[in-house]
């Protein structure tokens, strides 16, 4: 104990007047809450040695200070239970959350974490009052230790009784007196060390807090906060005995919320600069799209996947409409594609890319592990709470799901509310909760059969959705689908194959980076903004492209000007009267694009934007926005939007409608029966393919339209 927590009343007591005295008046009017929040560097500023001491000695000095405050407002005439608070810790006093140990114990020290879990407020004795059962003498005892309940001894000598539970002369009891004690709510708050500091193959560390006073319910579960913590052991008892062994408890002095987003990115204002700099560059779309995955080779259609994720990056703007609606501004991807296409390669670049990226492989994830599990006995109450699953914690960052046709229905059944309106609600265990999920999702889809089977020069896209086995329905919840081919070209597999082999020979030992034999390569890319991939193009390095995203997310949020909105709107307009029209048939009308699509082009005309640092977006942004979302379309050949939904497309609709019109104008005309070949004449004069004749028939006999009599004739049930 130094002199520095003797002499405290009264350095205190200096400060307060001196440095403090607004807000003291501002506690004496009862306007404020009861607490004086103190940031460090105040303290330091006004006393470096005093502030030194309050990290080495902080349950006596704080306490004297809380003391110290109380009694300048009782010597103002206010009796006010007031708190002192000291926050915004230097630098050197934090610490990572699983190195805390016993030189910090009733330290003050500051830990960034996420708060998982929270339990009821509970009423803890801060002061307890006990009477004396033989003379009824009262006694107060303050109550430091939140495990044990500490009784008097005896009672004191010159109240004339000096009795003690144990004494066979004069025996006496203590009745605790509930009503006059001091009681102070409580609270335990569970933290976990935030997930980008774990270190691979670690179990993130966890923390039980212990939150008093005026600062209960103050905290949810998923935020991001930097607390202010005090450890202190308790011994660990086991079958009624203490230990040796000893466990570490935090006591919650103060706590800053993490209030925006991305904060965990810093940005000098050198950085900012570049950032301005560069996005006033011609070629900024190309330059990121080469930045997406370098180490993955693009040929065909992989540059317009590239583009497209690049704006995945920077999304649209989520709007919140005056009807208490919430339109979206996430873009969600899914990439499907044969085996070996360098899906996974791209998905793992963009989780590290983005930040609060997560990645979740379909065949390890579960519904619980996408959204929130219930875990039971988050406290030792024996009641469920809910944990936060992949979605919840990636919120306002990008969830990247491997082998998504590996999830199971009903786990799939989770991803629909949580990818259109972005909330998961949760009834589960007695619990009812809605969790925000306000993340991009980029999903790659394998075939069933290996492999995909060769499109032909007219088929849709969904044809080859449905071969993966996903449901309809999910399509239609993706913005953009691509299907990544791999098909054989002499000229791109030879530019392939010479990449990937530079690649790997450009790359350094895994073990030798780790025995310190060699330097990491990546380290000599942190305060650079280019690297230069193999085949000598130019491209961002990751540390310098997750600024860039996040200070445009931060900082830009794209409106769309009227050139903008005219462009959008005239190829919505023309692509729905385009169809239709020249449908001889006039059976079926074909719907080529609902609207639906369209705020997918206001979503990637905000994203080219807002990659550019524009504040409006402009006719040339969704110029770009048509040109990848057009693309995606002609590549995939989608007739008919319904088809996302249904997985039908227009052309089957139309052949079943004339297949069926065809038999029923033949049982009309005669006895009510149709042979197979007058079916087949008929048919050809309307250009319906035997084959496809045969494939109408089997499918409307099976939903028991039709059924068949005798051999090669059919005939409407009836």
């Amino acid at each position: 104990m130094t002199m520095a927590a003797h002499d405290s009343s009264a350095r205190w007591r200096t400060f307060l007047t001196e440095a403090k005295e607004n807000q003291i008046l501002l506690l004496l009017s009862k306007q404020a809450p009861p607490y004086l929040e103190i940031p460090f560097h105040e303290l330091q500023a006004f006393d470096p040695e005093f502030a030194d001491d309050v990290l080495e000695h902080p349950r006596q000095i704080l306490d004297r200070g809380s003391q110290t405050l109380v009694e300048i407002c009782r010597e103002r005439g206010e009796d006010i239970d007031a708190v002192l608070r000291v926050g915004e810790l230097p630098r050197d006093s934090k610490r990572p959350l699983r190195e805390i140990g016993t030189a910090d114990i009733e330290r003050l020290r500051s830990v960034d974490a996420i708060i998982t879990k929270i339990s009821d407020l509970k009423p803890r004795l801060h002061i307890a009052v006990f009477t004396c059962e033989a003379c009824g003498n009262t006694i107060e005892v303050s109550q430091k230790n939140e495990r044990e309940l500490v009784e008097p001894l005896r009672c004191p000598a010159d109240s004339g009784c000096g009795g003690s539970k144990n004494s066979k002369d004069n025996p006496t009891r203590f009745n605790l007196v509930v009503n006059i004690s001091r009681m102070v709510n409580n609270q335990w708050i569970e933290i976990q060390e935030l997930p980008e500091n774990v270190p691979s193959g670690a179990q993130p560390t966890r923390a039980s807090v212990l939150v008093e006073g005026d600062q209960v319910n103050r905290h949810l579960p998923g935020e991001r906060v930097v607390a202010n913590v005090m450890p202190v052991v308790r011994s660990e008892v086991r079958r009624n005995r203490k230990t040796p062994m000893f466990d570490i408890i935090y006591h919650l002095i103060s706590s800053e919320h993490e209030s925006i987003p991305f904060n965990e990115i810093q940005i000098s204002e050198e950085d900012r600069d570049e950032i301005l700099e560069i996005s006033r560059r011609e070629d900024l779309m190309k330059l990121m799209q080469q930045s997406i995955a370098p180490s993955v080779f693009a040929t065909g259609v992989m540059h317009y996947v590239k583009r497209s994720l690049a704006l995945q990056l920077f999304g649209g703007v989520s709007r919140i409409n005056p009807d208490r609606t919430r339109t979206r501004g996430d873009i969600h991807i899914l990439l499907m594609g044969d085996p070996g296409v360098a899906k996974s390669q791209v998905l793992n670049y963009m989780s590290k890319l983005s930040p609060r990226g997560k990645l979740a492989s379909g065949g390890g994830v579960s519904g619980a592990g996408l959204t929130a599990a219930a875990v039971r006995d988050a406290f030792g109450d024996g009641r469920f709470a809910l944990e936060a699953g992949v979605l919840p914690l990636s919120d306002r960052g990008l969830a990247a799901i491997d082998e998504f046709d590996k999830i199971s229905d009903e786990d799939r059944k989770v991803m629909h509310p949580a990818m259109e309106q972005q909330e998961i609600h949760v009834a589960k265990g007695g619990i009812t909760a809605t969790l925000p999920s306000r993340c991009s999702i980029l999903a790659a889809a394998n075939p069933k059969e290996g492999r995909f089977s060769k499109r032909g020069p007219n088929q849709s896209v969904m044809r080859s959705f449905n071969e993966t086995g996903l449901p309809p329905p999910l399509a239609s919840r993706f913005d953009i689908i691509w299907m990544i081919r791999d098909e054989v070209k002499v000229e791109d597999d030879e530019r392939i194959a010479r990449h990937i082999l530079d690649m790997r020979t450009q790359g350094v030992s895994e073990f030798k980076i780790e025995e310190a034999l060699d330097l990491d390569p990546t380290e000599g890319q942190v305060d650079q903004i280019f690297a230069t991939a193999v085949d000598k193009t130019e491209h961002f390095t990751l540390e310098f492209l997750r600024k860039y995203i996040a200070y445009a997310k931060r900082n830009i949020h794209p409106d769309l000007d009227e050139n903008a909105r005219a462009e959008i709107l005239s190829y919505y307009t023309n692509e729905r009267q385009s169809y239709g029209r020249d449908d001889q048939m006039g059976e079926s009308e074909v719907i080529p694009i609902t609207a639906r699509a369209l705020e997918a082009l206001i979503r990637l005309t905000e994203a080219h934007a807002r990659m550019h640092l524009r504040d409006t977006a402009s006719s040339e942004d969704a110029r770009v926005a048509l040109a990848v979302f057009r693309h995606w379309r002609e590549e995939s050949g989608i007739e008919d939007e319904s088809e996302l939904y249904s997985g039908v497309s227009a052309s089957a609709r139309t052949t079943n409608a004339i297949v069926r019109s065809i038999i029923r104008d033949i049982c009309s005309e005669g006895d009510g029966t149709a042979n197979l070949t007058e079916i087949y004449n008929r048919a050809s004069v309307r250009k319906v393919p035997e084959t496809t004749v045969d494939d109408v028939l089997s499918h409307l006999r099976m939903s028991g339209e039709v059924f068949s009599p005798r051999n090669d004739v059919y005939q409407f049930a009836r």
